[in-house]
């Protein structure tokens, strides 16, 4: 049993600087310190084991010195209050309402004085103290004006035995005691005082959400209720605070997110903090949040800031149970353009709770003009950790907030992205700044042309030609002289020969050269600057220079030109001529393509004209899932290959994947798949898809196509699921925080295989994938082995249904890498072999288990007949109704498919809720259905695997529904249902999780047929 405790407030205190001590049996815990004020305003829940009610409360108040942590006392005692459990339990529905206690004087005090101050305090035993505090409001009268509070003085255990044993007693006489209290006070001279305390507290503005307008049980009357204000003019007066003020810095823990959407700064702000606001309920249901408790914005007079409180119960993670939380915000800055607030998130009942508090910091500012016209905010949220005591588990608690925030925040920027468009400006404006500069960067034929023969060979040629024709000119006709005959002139000496030779050279060297410019040049122009055609995904190339690129030839220069292949198409750029850095500065675009490109092959040749093999410099791959889109954007390839590594060469790129044709092309290509793997493909919600890629590291253009759970064979099974997406094949299991996880690229699979089943695999057929050589060496820790010829061997068996998940993988698979014809071919010849095969002999065997003990846990004649009891099954509304009151998250079903002769065949999955299990994990099971053999019935045989669960990958639950015609009453039905466990492995819980998974069944099973028959009756 736990009591709650929530502190309010106190009042009239004999100290300033104080806190307050807390103590229930052998667990204790203390307020922070509030310096400066004898009426402090706490607003902190506690939480405490209680063994016996016979156990007491006790808060004792503390004056705090700034010294007396260094000497590790606590400071002076002020007073006391006593609070026995069982009074507590004894009050109505186990709650006491916000009361006030004065505080009981030491002993050891020598003041003459008895009274130093009251504290008022809620507490239950249910953990609904803070809903009373925050909402006793409701036991004000609206129509009066005053309200009145019961003193309890000197409370001490024994008086408030019998002040609770008569409390008890009077719910219906609370205005008399009010007035009689009233009286008292009168009597005692205390009313003036009580009034100006009263008239002082409704003046002074509370930076809580918890209402200062007391309940039945205040003491004083209220002059008048606090002034209240809505959202919008609580900002309004801060902006002139703001102006001045700048945006804070982000926090020292990091930024959790930063990214900016097409909205408004203020409309953002209002989205974001505004009371009621529907994102945030959103939001909350997206996260499993319980108990939101939004408190009222208030005015804080001393801070000049807004402030609130938000209380809620965060849901249970897989290390940590459900928490409540109480965030405190605060406005900073809030000018009307520029927003910021400040929260402080404290978890008292996480582990180590009490030592640490969360604070997230919320920047809202006004982002670039969009090219549309509309404006854009950018939202950027940090944190940091703030210990308030030392631990020996800092750092792990450090560790675990920062992993819990992130997935937060994910979840946050994922809600947040249905309500407003994540504006994607800045990488588009990114893409068109970095092509229209390469654009402008283009060189002229001429100046390429000039830069290409401006050397020592063309320019000596020349001189020699002029200097040879001047010659010619100045000369005079000379006689002939030996051989010489007219028009036959030869040359007259050594030197000319020499001179002659040396000029036919030079003009062969420059022809060469001529003739090797004009066919770079009309290689030219072929594939850059041509348009991409079509929609889907659209990759784009910026190839914008080289370096170090080897040469063949020692004594020459290279003349170097790329291919780029992708998707079986490529792209060829200019040649360079005679350079080892080449400056291409060129844009090349690869049609739409259906399906997101994995791999971007790219090669370096050596132009030796149109007619020569052309020799390879140096080659590179380029795999999308490594590199993140601000990577690819302005990347550094370096060149394989025996010359390339050892002169360092490289590539300059800019790379960009864009789909034109957004969610469409994603949809276009499931259905496409669709009709190769003969069974219905739904696109995935964003929130799956993002867990899918923050698993494997993928860039979000990828996206989840299908999951199984199966198990991983290697020297022993490893239970898990394996991922299907466009481009990868991946698998992950976490096997008592021992993860595995890895994944291949379809390209990489050679050949897939159906294996017979054996013992190694529990009797089940297995999946071999095979990688071609040298693939997939960062999966290999997958692998069952690696053959002769060093491909490595996967396997994948224990498939919920193996038929449908073989089928879709091997479709996958043939789509992705066969040519078309090819994969047209085996699409027909799988499509005539489904039909030959009505229901293979594995999953029969599967499906129905003789060996397993079955239980009867329900028989029972049903007032309705055999057609509106199988409605249970038909997958329409009654079932998803059913099925949603009794626990199930996320149901879904597929169709009836004939797999046999009058059998039908279809896949269920949900998820259970908390109260139904504790691990909340995922169900996926097989149902087959057949006509009983007259006629007057149906049986359903149903095999369900438990995920996320203890020893959950070592049995099958196995269901029998025989439900037929009654003989005894007309239109009605006779229900009987069997269940049992079915092990794949031994263990010594085998008995104790078989008598569990009965147990619970027995009951689940009963509930759900009488939720069945009353929808039903209901409906009819």
């Amino acid at each position: 049993m736990r009591i709650y405790v929530y502190l309010l407030e106190g009042k009239d205190w004999a100290v300033e600087d104080s806190y307050v001590k807390l103590k229930v049996g052998k667990f204790k815990s203390k307020t922070r310190v509030l310096k400066n004020t004898k009426n402090p305003v706490w607003n902190e829940e506690f939480v405490f084991r209680v063994y016996d009610l016979e156990e007491e409360l006790v808060l004792s108040v503390y004056q705090h010195h700034d010294d007396s942590r260094f000497f590790n006392v606590y400071g002076d005692l002020v007073g006391k209050v006593k609070i026995p459990v069982w009074s507590v339990a004894d009050e109505e529905n186990q709650n006491l309402p916000p009361t006030w206690f004065s505080l009981q004087k030491p002993k050891s005090a020598k003041s003459v004085d008895k009274y130093c101050g009251k504290i008022l305090l809620t507490v239950s035993l249910h953990g609904k103290g803070k809903d009373l505090s925050t909402n006793h409001v409701s036991h004000v009268n609206p129509t009066n004006e005053t309200s009145k509070e019961i003193e309890v003085t000197n409370i001490s255990s024994q008086d408030f035995h019998g002040f609770a044993a008569h409390t008890k007693k009077m719910s219906e006489g609370k205005h008399l005691i009010k007035n009689i209290a009233c009286h008292f006070e009168k009597l005692f001279g205390k009313n003036e005082e009580a009034k100006k305390s009263d008239e002082e507290e409704s003046k002074k503005d509370d930076s809580s959400d918890i209402s200062t307008i007391t309940s039945d049980y205040e003491d004083c009357p209220r002059e008048e209720p606090p002034v209240s204000h809505n959202f919008e003019e609580l900002i309004e007066r801060m902006r002139p605070t703001s102006e001045d003020k700048e945006m804070p810095g982000d926090l020292q823990g990091g930024v959790l997110l930063d990214q900016t959407y097409i909205v408004t700064s203020k409309d953002l702000n209002v989205l974001l903090f505004a009371p009621d606001s529907q994102f945030r309920k959103d939001l909350a249901e997206f996260q499993g949040t319980t108990d939101v408790q939004e408190g009222p914005w208030t005015w804080k007079s001393d801070d000049m800031c807004v402030t609130r409180v938000v209380t809620y119960i965060k849901a249970a993670s897989k290390l940590v149970k459900a928490v409540q939380a109480t965030e405190e915000q605060t406005y900073i800055k809030a000018d009307g353009k520029e927003f910021s607030v400040f929260v402080t998130v404290s978890t008292p009942d996480a582990p180590y709770g009490s030592t640490f508090k969360i604070e997230l910091l919320y920047k809202i500012m006004p982002g670039q003009q969009e090219s549309s016209g509309g404006e854009s905010t950018r939202l950027v949220v940090s944190w940091s950790i703030n210990f308030n005591q030392n631990t020996m588990m800092k750092s792990m608690i450090e560790g675990g907030a920062r992993q819990g925030l992130k997935e937060s925040f994910d979840q946050f920027a994922e809600a947040l992205a249905r309500k407003l468009k994540v504006t994607t400006a800045r990488s588009v404006f990114e893409k068109d700044r970095v092509l229209a500069s390469l654009q402008t960067e283009q060189q002229s034929d001429w100046e390429m042309a000039k830069a290409y023969f401006w050397n020592i060979t063309v320019v000596s040629t020349i001189f020699m030609i002029l200097y040879a024709f001047a010659h010619i000119l100045l000369s005079e006709p000379t006689k002939l002289q030996g051989l010489e005959a007219h028009g036959f002139d030869l040359p007259d000496s050594i030197g000319e020969i020499i001179t002659s030779g040396i000029l036919v050279l030079q003009l062969e060297r420059v022809y060469y050269m001529v003739s090797r410019f004009v066919e770079a040049r009309l290689r030219r122009g072929n594939d850059h600057g041509v348009k991409a055609q079509g929609d889907g995904w659209v990759l784009t190339v910026a190839l914008i220079e080289g370096m170090n690129l080897a040469s063949l030839d020692p004594t020459d220069f290279p003349d170097p030109y790329v291919v780029f292949t992708c998707n079986g198409k490529t792209r060829t750029s200019s040649v360079q001529l005679q350079t080892l850095d080449p400056q291409w500065s060129e844009i090349l675009e690869f049609d739409a393509a259906e399906e997101p490109p994995s791999v971007l092959d790219v090669e370096v040749f050596d132009f030796d004209g149109p007619f020569d093999q052309a020799s390879s410099l140096g080659h590179a791959e380029i795999n999308f899932l490594k590199h993140t889109s601000e990577e690819l954007a302005d990347i550094w390839v370096p060149l394989e290959g025996r010359i390339a590594q050892s002169s360092q060469s490289k590539l300059h790129l800019r790379i960009f994947l864009d789909n034109n044709n957004g969610v469409e092309t994603i949809r276009d290509y499931l259905t496409k798949m669709e009709k190769e793997v003969g069974k219905k493909l739904n696109l995935r919600s964003p929130h799956k898809n993002s867990t899918f890629q923050k698993l494997f590291g993928l860039p979000p253009e990828e996206f989840l196509i299908n999951d199984y759970s199966c198990s991983l064979k290697r020297k022993m099974p490893l239970q898990g699921r394996i991922f299907l997406s466009a481009r990868i094949v991946g698998f992950y299991a976490n096997l008592f925080g021992h993860k595995t996880k890895f994944f291949f690229l379809w390209e990489d699979i050679e050949d897939v295989n159906v294996v017979s089943p054996s013992w190694s695999t529990m009797g089940s057929p297995a999946l071999e994938i095979i990688l071609r050589k040298g693939r997939g060496v960062d999966a290999g820790h997958g692998a069952k082995c690696q053959d002769e010829e060093g491909r490595l061997h996967f396997y994948f068996h224990s498939f919920v249904s193996f038929n449908v998940a073989s089928r879709t993988i091997i479709a996958l698979w043939r789509a992705r890498t066969l040519p078309p014809d090819q994969k047209a071919q085996i699409v027909e010849e799988q499509q005539e072999e489904d039909e030959k095969i009505a229901f293979s002999e594995d999953t029969a065997s599967y499906m129905v288990v003789e060996d397993v003990e079955m239980s009867k846990v329900y028989s029972a004649e049903l007032p309705l007949n055999v057609k509106s009891l199988m409605r249970m099954f038909d997958g329409g509304d009654l079932e998803q109704r059913v099925m949603s009151k009794s626990g199930c998250l996320n149901y879904a079903t597929t169709s009836w498919e004939t797999v046999a002769p009058d059998v039908s065949e279809r896949q269920v999955s949900y998820k259970y809720n908390r109260f139904i299990s504790i691990f909340g994990g995922e169900v996926t099971s097989t149902q087959q259905k057949s006509p009983i053999a007259n006629g007057a019935g149906w049986i359903v045989n149903e095999i369900m695997a438990l995920h996320d669960v203890p020893f959950g990958d070592q049995f099958r639950v196995q269901f029998r529904y025989q439900i037929e015609d009654a003989t005894s009453v007309h239109n009605s039905c006779k229900c009987d249902v069997s269940v049992g466990v079915m092990w794949q492995k031994n263990t010594k819980f085998e008995q104790r999780i078989t008598r569990n998974i009965i147990g619970k069944f027995t009951t689940r099973v009963k509930d759900i047929l009488e939720l069945v028959e009353r929808e039903i009756l209901l409906s009819s």
